[in-house]
């Protein structure tokens, strides 16, 4: 069992449910409009589909989707990976407001909707009602072929946009040699004007720095003069002063112990004198007029602002703009090497065949057993003789998809050569074809709970009978819950939920209700077309669920 219950508020014309599901093949009935598939569309909510604001019921400010389910063994490494409570169940919630907008919650914690979604594909496998129109579309038919061989897509479809990268790349290349290779060398040209003055990161701030100091070297050299001088060589010299101050206080520390604070000050700023006296008598010594220097330094200015103004950017970002040239002139040589990209083009195809070889060698391994295996369904379904038959059809040139196509044929009676099911085929048999590949392809997945939404449309009589039987088989093995209108199919199944429609106080609602015995029997008889009162009506409904 997988799906325990379901709860709703105010969920379209629900205004409150709690349902508790059991293990088996379960049905919904009821009149039409009563709301059949209300449940479904509330559980896909639960698992992540598209919410808007219509599902709120009239008047609420929100409403509310839960659905608890038995938590299968194999989610439980996920589980940890995104970090929801591992519990034996698993609790998805859903709210959505009247506006629209919507929240979610796993095991009591917010989730996205692609968390829902990843959690729902392992705990729900559901068939729509229209799933025979898919078998009209080339994709979906190679979907459903895919499905059943257990094929990985994903890395035929890498490999193929990694060729038509490769592809483009190669082309875009051809086309533009001209002008890729003009522009590669006017970049040439550019590059080697500037490396001539070989800008390095940081030396414009420098050369700045040593061109003010040359240009002022005889101004500097005075003020460091005048500053020894006043520091330390002058008569009342800043230092011979502070000696004297600190002599005369230290002669009377001994009387008041007050001077002591002052004395370590006047020390203190002692020593930073003189540290800064030795440090202006080094810089006496290392300075000089150097006008040879100077000139080399208004030169390499001059020819940073000239190449600065010639190529229109601001002087400091030389060193940026020949690096960024350099990167530049890289990747133009990369797309001028077509050698280089033909190589490239032709890894990429080769990974693209491998992969490619590898998913139609799946594919023909797969085709016969699924066209077996539905030809054997058929039999039971009404087209006793049919054929089915699963074709590979191969492409005059290769798609993102592989190198064939996929083609379902469908031959009605016994003798008849198969032809493709979208010519052949009426609606009911495509609905029935349609139905034997849901059951087969059900059969192999791993979702515990299987939801039929009116699969059984356009059939009916004893084919609907063995519709129910398969679906109960099914029932055996997984949590099988089917929306039908036909009584056969209903009559097979282990649980029976009635939907029902009322107009309370003014207001439609809708119920969900589970029926047993007599109940269920008016039910039956209702949906034979019957009086549900009349004693033949109500005895065939007996004699179907007997049988």
């Amino acid at each position: 069992m997988s799906l325990r219950r379901i709860a709703l508020r105010d969920f379209v014309i629900v205004p409150s449910l709690d349902l508790e599901l059991a293990a088996g093949f379960g049905v919904l009935t009821g009149e039409t409009g009563a709301g059949k598939s209300i449940l479904i569309d509330a559980l896909q909510l639960a698992l992540g589909a598209r919410a808007e604001a219509g599902v709120v019921r009239e008047g609420a400010a929100r409403c509310e989707i839960a659905a608890e389910f038995d938590r299968p063994a194999a989610l439980r490494p996920w589980l940890d990976e995104q970090g929801f409570a591992d519990d034996d169940t698993l609790l998805l919630r859903r709210v959505v407001d009247a506006e629209g907008r919507s929240r979610a919650w796993i095991n009591g914690s917010a989730a996205t909707l692609t968390q829902l979604r990843q959690a729902g594909d392992a705990l729900v496998d559901i068939h729509g009602q229209h799933a025979w129109q898919g078998l009209t579309r080339a994709d979906a038919v190679r979907g459903l072929l895919d499905g059943f061989a257990g094929i990985d897509t994903a890395p035929l479809a890498k490999a193929w946009s990694g060729w038509r990268e490769a592809q483009a790349a190669l082309e875009r290349a051809r086309e533009r040699q001209s002008t890729l290779r003009q522009e590669s060398e006017r970049l040439a040209w550019q590059i080697g004007e500037l490396d001539k003055l070989a800008p390095q990161p940081g030396e414009w701030e420098e050369l700045n720095t040593r061109h003010g100091r040359l240009a002022n070297a005889q101004s500097l050299i005075d003020a460091t003069q005048a500053a020894v001088h006043a520091l330390d060589e002058a008569d009342d010299n800043a230092v011979g002063l502070i000696n004297r101050a600190i002599a005369a206080l230290q002669a009377q520390a001994h009387i008041e112990p007050a001077f002591a604070q002052p004395l370590e000050s006047l020390q203190s700023a002692l020593a930073q004198v003189q540290d800064a006296v030795h440090e202006l008598h080094q810089h006496q010594r290392h300075a000089e007029l150097d006008p040879e220097a100077l000139a080399e330094l208004d030169q390499r200015l001059s020819q940073w602002l000239s190449l600065a103004r010639r190529f229109r950017t601001p002087a400091e970002e030389l060193p940026a703009l020949l690096a960024q040239w350099k990167a530049e002139l890289a990747q133009l040589d990369q797309a001028l090497d077509i050698d280089a990209l033909e190589r490239a083009e032709a890894k990429a195809r080769a990974a693209f065949d491998a992969a490619a070889k590898a998913v139609s060698q799946q594919r023909q391994k797969a085709a016969p057993r699924l066209s077996q295996a539905v030809t054997e369904t058929m039999q039971t379904l009404g087209m006793e003789g049919g054929r089915f038959e699963v074709a590979l059809l191969p492409l005059d040139t290769p798609h993102a998809h592989g190198r064939e196509q996929v083609e379902f044929r469908v031959a009605g009676h016994a003798g008849s050569t198969p032809r493709p099911v979208a010519k052949v085929a009426s609606g009911g048999e495509l609905s029935r074809i349609a139905l034997a590949i849901a059951v087969i392809t059900s059969r192999l997945g791993h979702a515990p709970t299987l939801i039929f939404d009116e699969v059984d449309a356009g059939i009916g009589g004893a084919v609907a009978h063995t519709v129910g039987r398969l679906m109960r088989q099914l029932g055996k093995d997984r949590q099988v819950l089917a929306v039908t209108h036909l009584a056969q199919v209903a009559a097979c199944a282990d649980h029976h939920l009635l939907v029902a429609k009322q107009v309370r106080e003014g207001r439609t609602q809708s119920t969900v209700q589970p029926i047993e015995h007599d109940t269920r029997v008016r039910e039956l008889a209702r949906m034979l077309g019957g009086n549900d009162r009349s004693d033949v009506s109500l005895a065939h409904a007996r004699e179907l669920l007997s049988a």
